[in-house]
């Protein structure tokens, strides 16, 4: 038994055997041509009734697009063939007949393919897509183990907000009022004391009602906190993993990229990082009309605008202190702004990683949470976090889809995950 990608390698005049899926068939007489799909990709089946028993050869005739199938066959090197290699079948079964019309077809609205996800997963561009995104979440784990993380799972149901209680999913937990988790960086706050370096890849939620090309309601978060670490740290790591993933995904995923016709332009993450101050991004909107007033919340636009004036990703930092959760650190040069980092994708890609130092002293936590109009006991435990041996420390998150999105030029978030969520869509 062999794969698609394997007959491809292999010799003139082998003999393989191939289980997938009918993903098109055309019919000349006596002369049946299957695309034959699996998990790898497509290959031409030529099912010839002069080669093949006439069980086999009705079986073929009678297979519809997606039935699944078994296929014997001999490999043969034809310039006629999609990629120059075709199987001559010698013998096919049907395993499982496809019982209606395959609704995902040349010209259906996207409307129908995402009604369809469960369906639409079977295309051979999408399988591409999956794969690249499973090898970026890999060149993350290899990432973070190389150097030293530990990977730790934490809680989807919380009772606190963590990212402001706007955005929160409520959740009754046997009559208790609960929400779905905006990002698990308090639990691995609590996890430095005793890992030092910790990062999850799990999902987070977020009830935004925003209609852009780049928000889901449920996204998979790459987050992570380092003990010990300050600003310089923070901005040092999160370059070095985006730097990583970019150049480790085109390695893996040669194959993938030739099914998309894509590239994955590895030069935009070559050399440093630029940075700019949010006073200078303030600059940088005017310049282009923007009426842009301090304290303004730089959103999509403002984003797209900012990140269109740079090849590379770059670093948007040092935003007011009332545009950040209470737990960002002021900068002690000037309290007013926080030790934060935005890092912006290019070619107007916008935020795909947000960062910061935590404030680590227990009674400018608690005076923070405060001003913000939030309850102490609320988030008792947080605090005790500063109670008891508090060290400096400093995270980030980063989201799967906006990086799989803007790396590989897809038009918008939702084409990278395999069920997507937004306001609209909570199915399939």
């Amino acid at each position: 038994m062999r794969n698609v990608s394997e007959v491809f390698d292999a010799g003139e005049g082998v003999e393989v055997e191939l289980r997938g899926w009918v993903w098109r068939k055309r019919s000349h007489g006596r002369l049946l041509f299957i695309d034959l799909r699996d998990s790898t990709g497509v290959i031409q089946v030529a099912v010839n009734a002069g080669r093949v028993g006439p069980e086999s050869f009705e079986e073929a005739s009678k297979a519809s697009r997606e039935s699944s199938v078994l296929v014997r066959g001999i490999i043969a090197h034809d310039p006629r063939a999609p990629g120059g290699v075709e199987v001559r079948c010698t013998y096919f079964k049907t395993i499982g007949q496809s019982l209606d019309d395959f609704p995902i077809r040349k010209g259906v609205t996207s409307r129908v393919l995402y009604d369809n996800r469960h369906l639409y997963l079977r295309s051979p561009r999408v399988t591409a897509v999956m794969r690249i995104r499973s090898n970026l979440i890999w060149a993350v784990h290899e990432f973070f183990r190389s150097r030293g993380f530990v990977e730790i799972d934490c809680p989807t149901l919380v009772t606190a907000a963590v990212e402001g209680g706007a955005t929160l999913f409520e959740v009754n937990y046997f009559g208790k009022k609960v929400y779905l988790t905006q990002s698990v960086q308090f639990y691995q706050e609590a996890a430095i004391y005793s890992l030092e370096r910790v990062y999850s890849i799990q999902p987070s939620f977020r009830a935004e009602k925003s209609r852009t090309t780049r928000h889901l309601t449920e996204f998979w978060h790459v987050e992570a906190e380092m003990a010990y670490a300050g600003f310089e740290d923070l901005l040092k790591t999160i370059e070095e993993l985006v730097r990583y993933i970019v150049i480790r995904v085109d390695e893996l995923s040669k194959k993938e990229l030739r099914t998309l016709g894509r590239r994955i332009r590895t030069e935009e993450v070559e050399g440093p990082f630029p940075r700019i101050t949010y006073a200078e991004a303030l600059d940088i909107l005017r310049r282009h009309g923007v009426d842009a007033e301090w304290g303004i919340d730089i959103g999509a636009d403002e984003e797209k605008i900012i990140s269109g004036e740079f090849e590379k990703p770059v670093f948007l930092t040092h935003f007011p202190k009332k545009l950040k959760a209470f737990y960002h650190k002021p900068d002690p040069s000037n309290r007013e702004v926080t030790l934060s980092a935005d890092l912006l994708a290019p070619r107007g890609n916008g935020e795909i990683v947000g960062s910061g130092v935590r404030i680590d002293d227990y009674e400018e936590l608690r005076s923070r949470i405060l001003e913000e109009g939030l309850r102490p006991e609320d988030y008792y435990w947080y605090l005790d976090l500063r109670k008891y041996g508090s060290v400096p420390h400093a995270g980030f998150g980063m989201g799967v889809e906006r990086v799989l999105k803007w790396i590989l030029d897809l038009p918008h978030v939702r084409m990278a995950a395999p069920f997507p969520r937004t306001p609209t869509r909570i199915q399939p």
